[in-house]
């Protein structure tokens, strides 16, 4: 059983890195610069409007301290929901049918193209803000 658990991280660490690994960093901060006017990232990042976003590609709902997230957010975490790759495209391509009555306010992003350059560009933080 323990192994399956090992199989099924690594699965999901192999299938993160393709996805994101497609974007192009350079073009994700650019396009990251929609994002600055709530959120923030690298190494002096603060939550804002938003929360900031360093190590969040992997990790789970609600997992920024001092952040005050809403409702359906903290009923995400509850569930264990991640933000993988896949969870991240979903609501970057449109934030409310990911978590209705969530928080952000941002329409989202509708080319494909964009939504996996800014998933590489946050990609590259680690939680403590260095670059990977």
């Amino acid at each position: 059983m323990k192994q399956l658990g090992v199989v099924a991280a690594l699965a999901l660490l192999v299938s993160s890195g393709a996805a994101f690994a497609e974007g192009d960093v350079t073009k994700g901060a650019k396009v990251f610069k929609k994002c600055k006017a709530c959120h923030s990232i690298g190494e002096k990042a603060k939550n804002k409007v938003g929360p900031q976003l360093n190590g969040i590609v992997g990790a789970g709902w609600g997992e920024v301290e001092g952040y005050k997230y809403s409702k359906p957010l903290l009923a995400g975490k509850a569930e264990g929901k991640v933000w993988d790759v896949a969870t991240l495209n979903a609501y970057l391509e449109k934030p409310k049918k990911v978590i209705p009555k969530g928080k952000m306010a941002f329409a989202g992003l509708r080319k494909e193209g964009q939504r996996e350059d800014v998933i590489a560009y946050i990609a590259q933080f680690n939680k403590d803000g260095s670059e990977k």
